[in-house]
C-alpha cells in the first residue's frame, strides 16, 4: 500500500527542491498534501512563483496519524528562521515535527531540513545530511558530508541537487 506524505513548504520555498518531490509523488501515485508554513495558503517560491497550498501548518497539528511521512521542503525562509521563530506558524512547525517524530513517521528533507529537525529537538544521535552552511549548528545529531544520509526514519539530502540520489531510496519505503 502506498504511503501518504505531509509536505511542508516555507515561504518562500525552494521550488527546485519542492517540485522534484511533488512531481515524483504525482508520477508514482504517492498521495501527499501540501501545507504552508505560513499564516496564508498563498506562498511563493524563491524565484517568485506563487503557489496555493492545500492547507496551513496550523491545521496539521494532531493529525500525524493520517500520514506516513513528513517532508520539510527548505527555502529562503530558513536563513531568517531565528528572526521569525516566535511566529505562530513556526511554533506550529516545530510542534508538528516533534509530533511526527514521536510517532516514528518518516522524516524527510533536504538542505537545512536537518537543522530544523535539530531545532525541534528530534535529532539526538541521528546521522543527517545537511547543507554545509548549516552543518556547524547540528549539535545533537551527527552532520555528515554525504549527499544523502538515511538513519532510521530520517531521510535527508544535503541540498536540492542531491534529491535525485535520495528519491530511489525514498520511493522504496513510500510505495
Amino acid at each position: 500500500m502506498k504511503k501518504k506524505v505531509a509536505v511542508l513548504a516555507v515561504d518562500p520555498v525552494n521550488g527546485a527542491g519542492l517540485f522534484q518531490y511533488l512531481e515524483t509523488f504525482y508520477e508514482k501515485g504517492i498521495s501527499y498534501k501540501l501545507f504552508a508554513v505560513s499564516d496564508n495558503k498563498n506562498i511563493r517560491t524563491n524565484s517568485g512563483i506563487t503557489l496555493l497550498t492545500d492547507d496551513l501548518i496550523a491545521n496539521l497539528k494532531d493529525h500525524a496519524e493520517e500520514f506516513d511521512a513528513l517532508l520539510f521542503s527548505c527555502g529562503d525562509a530558513v536563513p531568517v528562521f531565528q528572526q521569525n521563530a516566535n511566529q505562530d506558524y513556526n511554533i506550529d512547525l516545530l510542534s508538528v515535527i516533534r509530533e511526527f517524530s514521536d510517532k516514528n513517521k518518516l522524516m524527510i528533507g533536504h538542505c537545512a531540513a536537518s537543522l530544523i529537525f535539530e531545532i525541534a529537538g528530534i535529532t539526538e544521535g541521528k546521522r543527517l545530511a545537511v547543507h554545509p552552511l548549516a552543518k556547524p549548528a547540528i549539535q545533537k545529531g551527527i552532520a555528515t558530508d554525504d549527499a544523502v544520509t538515511i538513519d532510521g526514519h530520517f531521510y535527508t539530502a544535503q541540498n536540492e541537487h542531491a534529491i535525485p540520489q535520495l528519491m530511489p531510496k525514498l520511493l522504496e519505503v513510500l510505495q
